[in-house]
């Protein structure tokens, strides 16, 4: 017989994240063990450094404050009321509490054992993002008339600004990590966990990291009696270890992750869990590391119900970049921080748009971004470019399944259009019927180009080829992108083309070592660094990474650093070209951001003597890595 106090409990949490993502039965078997607290007005739940409880909460009713101390005064960061949670230090945290809850009136609220809950987070990752979300950002200020909807944090102004981008510093470690063989025995393993007072345990063999043991494996292998605690370690360790390259901002290491629903990142030499251990990143570091989270644009997406909700996110992000910027943060981390949040607009906009169409999709479909967006190097408001790829469907139904998608792209354009991001010139986007089409479809599409380049060909090469999903089936982009590598396998016609084209811009200096400018026009005397700089390097780090079939690696960055990693003969080379990209690239986010525009031009008399010995550096590169192609592809021979 149901206990009537747990299931009236159970039928308040279900209509609440996370408990929304769990079964009845689960969400009733956590309410047997709820205890309910009742709070009078400015009755304290807990204080700035008390220790955590062993429960988090949920407010029934009533409405709770969340405070912090800034210059000796109490700032209210927050107000929680029926739903939110409060208190989800304890999940990722052995420290004290770093804010004060307060009733602001009579309050009732459950108070849920960490330990009850802990299982249903390991084993269900929605629950886990979102857990892990909620900590790292603010819930929304239903209560705030003159600011409804926004963020109480967006509306309190912090004399301290040295938090403001905390998000894109690099991570502090712990270098030096213990470690453990894979034979040794996880009764020595755990006591030696105990003895450090350590989560965590890397295995390795020569120094090479082959798996990891945390308190996880310790409770669910062990503590439960599925392996007998004399077993070696190999036997219980998660494998392989998620490893990450030293100099990983906090933002990088939240999603990583995120995304592989770990509480570890292993770091060593060279980010691959080929090369030697560095150290070792925690829940906890992440934790500690962060005061406040520009993460709230990614919940603030997910939350967002119309296209004004993700523009005001959009600007928010601008003013990142640019605070950013000042403070000299690694454009590098900035682009892949930035592209997640790009990443995550736009998918919002999609899952709004299937939500205005009313009928979910036909069949299986992924939505690709391309360009600088695909590359994830996006920091300016630039126009859109995308295609949709959709499953092959019977001849009967391909007209009808296209049309429900040209309907939903439609939306999904206009959406983006209205969050700043200006449609296309060429309407190189999903809503042209041209680009949006069956796998089968645009293989066939892809083969042309490839097989067939000419100057079209090669121009949709240079565009297509630098593709992302955003949202949607990622098998069907794997059968897209390894029918590319079949096709571009030894083809040395399609290099040649590509090849010819990755140089047709040379190193933008004439013969006296000065700037090459425009000639005419509204940007008379202005230097083109997209044209003339940027996009030389990105074509020809295209090129060599299409030609080494490097795959997920499309940020030009990468692509050279990965380049100096399988062509130690020409890791110099590779090196200064992926440095030299950021250098260029960020001159043309500066140009944009001050000036409102794409960035593309640059006026020269605004540069200081510095900066343009500095731009000019980062021509000797573009040269380098011209002349390398030129001998590759035995263009001399071809043009």
């Amino acid at each position: 017989m149901n206990n009537s106090i747990a299931q009236r409990i159970a039928d308040f949490l279900k209509h609440y994240e996370p408990f929304l993502y769990l079964d009845s039965e689960a969400i009733y078997l956590i309410a047997t063990q709820v205890k309910v607290l009742y709070l009078e007005k400015n009755q304290i739940l807990f204080q700035i450094n008390d220790k955590t409880h062993d429960s988090f909460y949920v407010v029934n009713t009533g409405e709770i404050g969340l405070n912090i101390t800034s210059d000796s005064d109490d700032v209210l960061i927050d107000k929680c009321d029926d739903g939110d949670i409060i208190g989800l230090r304890p999940f990722f945290a052995k420290d004290n509490y770093l804010m004060t809850a307060k009733a602001r009136e009579e309050s009732i609220l459950y108070a849920i054992p960490i330990e009850v809950f802990k299982p249903y987070v390991s084993q269900n990752q929605e629950v886990l993002n979102f857990l892990l979300e909620s900590f790292a950002s603010n819930t929304r200020n239903p209560h705030n008339t003159e600011n409804k909807g926004k963020l109480i944090s967006e509306n309190v102004i912090y004399d301290d600004q040295s938090t403001e981008i905390q998000y894109y510093q690099p991570i502090k470690y712990t270098k030096k990590p213990i470690t453990s063989k894979a034979n040794h025995i996880i009764k020595d393993i755990a006591q030696k966990m105990v003895d450090h007072k350590i989560g965590s345990i890397i295995v390795e063999k020569s120094n090479i990291p082959i798996g990891i043991i945390t308190d996880k494996d310790l409770r669910s292998k062990i503590a439960t009696g599925l392996f007998p605690i004399e077993v070696e370690a190999k036997q219980i360790m998660s494998s392989p270890v998620i490893t990450v390259a030293e100099n990983l901002s906090i933002a990088e290491a939240q999603i990583m992750m995120l995304k592989y629903n770990v509480g570890h990142l292993c770091v060593t030499v060279d980010g691959t869990f080929h090369s030697e251990i560095k150290g070792i990143i925690s829940e906890h570091d992440i934790v500690v590391a962060q005061a406040n989270n520009p993460g709230v644009l990614i919940k603030q997406c997910k939350r967002a119900t119309n296209s004004k909700d993700l523009r005001i996110i959009r600007e928010k992000l601008t003013d990142l970049i640019q605070q950013s910027l000042d403070k000299n943060i690694p454009i590098n981390h900035l682009c892949s921080i930035t592209g997640e949040i790009n990443t995550a607009i736009s998918k919002r906009a999609i899952e709004l748009a299937i939500e205005k169409i009313g009928t979910p999709p036909p069949t299986r479909f992924s939505w690709m971004a391309m360009g600088s967006q695909g590359r994830k190097e996006q920091l300016l408001m630039t126009d859109q470019d995308n295609f949709l790829l959709f499953e092959d469907v019977p001849d009967k139904d391909y007209d009808k399944v296209k049309s429900y998608f040209l309907q939903l792209a439609e939306r999904v354009t206009k959406t983006l259009n209205k969050i700043g991001y200006e449609y296309c010139p060429a309407n190189m986007m999903a809503s042209n019927p041209q680009w949006c089409k069956s796998l089968t479809d645009w293989k066939k599409q892809f083969n042309l180009w490839i097989n067939a380049p000419g100057d079209n060909g090669i121009l949709m090469c240079s565009i297509f080829f630098d593709y992302d999903l955003v949202y949607g089936d990622e098998f069907l982009v794997e059968k897209l992108t390894q029918n590319i590598f079949d096709n571009t396998h030894k083809n040395e016609l399609f290099y040649a083309y590509l090849g010819t084209d990755a140089i047709k811009s040379p190193p933008p200096l004439g013969f006296f070592k000065q700037f090459i400018v425009e000639n005419d026009g509204e940007n008379k005397d202005s230097f083109d660094i997209k044209a003339r700089a940027l996009m030389p390097m990105i074509d020809a780090g295209r090129l060599l990474a299409l030609n080494k079939e490097l795959r997920n690696v499309n940020n030009t960055y990468l692509r050279f650093k990965k380049l100096a990693e399988i062509e130690p003969q020409n890791e110099d080379l590779y090196l200064a070209c992926a440095d030299a990209f950021l250098a260029i690239l960020t001159f043309r986010t500066k140009e944009g951001l001050q000036n409102g525009n794409s960035g593309r031009y640059l006026n020269l008399k605004e540069l200081s003597k510095l900066d343009k010995v500095k731009l000019k550096n980062t021509f000797s590169p573009i040269q380098g890595i011209q002349e390398l192609i030129k001998t590759r592809f035995q263009l001399t021979y071809f043009t």
